[in-house]
């Protein structure tokens, strides 16, 4: 009987000792605060254990759409908007509740202690499912100007993503971000701030990630428009030219076509406004030298008004010449040969 059992008891101990070290060859995974199992007060009243601080969650704000579930009760359970007071109202609850500023897990607590005397220990759950408290805007030269509820961190080419990107056709270099401050009744006021303050951005930069902020609660993104400056005199298109990049003097008299062959290249002036001030300053370029790089070619500025002289004596020699011209031709034409 010995050698009959000997070798299967020895095998079933190989088995074992295979499991048990299988099983300590793989960690057990811990319970994350995410995992744990809700908790149960004295009184028997279920709490979600949640380890996140308080004062990292959202809190719910004026115009949010909640959603509150009681369990096992569908007919107390309600989708609801917090109203301009910033309370809710429940079935079977006489009076309003606070549910401005509060979590969502606070807020379903207090639900929970004001139904204990209608239900046996009650169990609420509470989400805002949509939160409208905290918006951003993005107004501007986009596609898709906006406002938009958010309810995580984002940054300002993601909000710029959101409404649709710069308008080709429209936009300049510019973003300009208004912060009004945060908009939560929640937080206190700070009486020595400013009651809004201005960020100035290229649009070049935040697209090509070289300055991409952190956006606030209540922060209005708008993409301005391409300045403009305009080219007259003796160019061939006067034009008015969007300023949607960097462009030079000699630039701007191209995309007007260029300077006619009666142009007094050597004295074209740029009219230009002083920063705060009606007044304006005249800066005068010769293109040649421009051209031959004995000069540098100037940067053009919003609302500059760049003037291409006539040249009074080219016009004097060119109708000289034309009623010349005429008078041969028809010299010509009449002297029979």
């Amino acid at each position: 009987m010995r050698k009959t059992f000997a070798p299967a008891l020895a095998k079933a101990l190989v088995c074992a000792f295979i499991l048990l070290s299988g099983a300590s060859a793989f960690p057990i995974k811990a319970q994350t605060p995410a995992e744990q199992p809700e908790a149960i007060t004295k009184d028997g009243t279920a709490v979600a254990t949640d380890a996140k601080d308080n004062s990292e969650r959202y809190r719910i704000g004026f115009e949010d759409v909640l959603q509150v579930n009681v369990y096992r009760h569908p007919e107390l359970s309600q989708t609801l908007s917090v109203a301009q007071d910033g309370t809710i109202i429940l079935p079977r609850i006489d009076r309003p509740i606070v549910a401005v500023c509060r979590t969502e897990r606070e807020l379903a607590n207090d639900i929970s202690e004001l139904y204990k005397g209608y239900l046996r220990s009650p169990f609420v759950n509470v989400r805002a499912v949509e939160q409208r408290s905290q918006p951003f805007a993005v107004i501007g030269a986009v596609n898709k100007p906006g406002s938009f509820f958010l309810n995580r961190r984002v940054r300002l080419l993601e909000l710029i993503a959101l409404a649709g990107g710069p308008d080709v056709e429209k936009s300049g270099q510019r973003i300009q971000v208004a912060r009004v401050g945060n908009r939560s009744a929640c937080v206190e006021p700070d009486a020595t701030a400013s009651d809004v303050e201005f960020f100035a951005y290229k649009v070049n930069d935040v697209l090509g990630g070289d300055v991409n902020p952190w956006m606030e609660p209540g922060d209005i993104v708008s993409v301005l428009e391409a300045e403009e400056a305009y080219v007259v005199g003796a160019v061939y298109e006067p034009a008015k030219i969007a300023l949607k990049e960097p462009i030079t003097l000699s630039q701007a008299i191209a995309k007007a076509g260029g300077i006619t062959s009666t142009a007094k290249s050597g004295k074209v002036r740029i009219q230009r406004q002083q920063s705060g001030s009606t007044q304006k300053t005249e800066l005068v370029y010769d293109l040649k030298q421009i051209a031959q790089k004995e000069i540098a070619d100037p940067i053009i500025q919003a609302n500059d008004i760049i003037e291409v002289p006539i040249d009074s004596g080219k016009v004097f020699t060119q109708t000289i010449f034309k009623a010349l011209a005429g008078g041969l031709g028809n010299l010509f034409y009449r002297v029979p040969l």
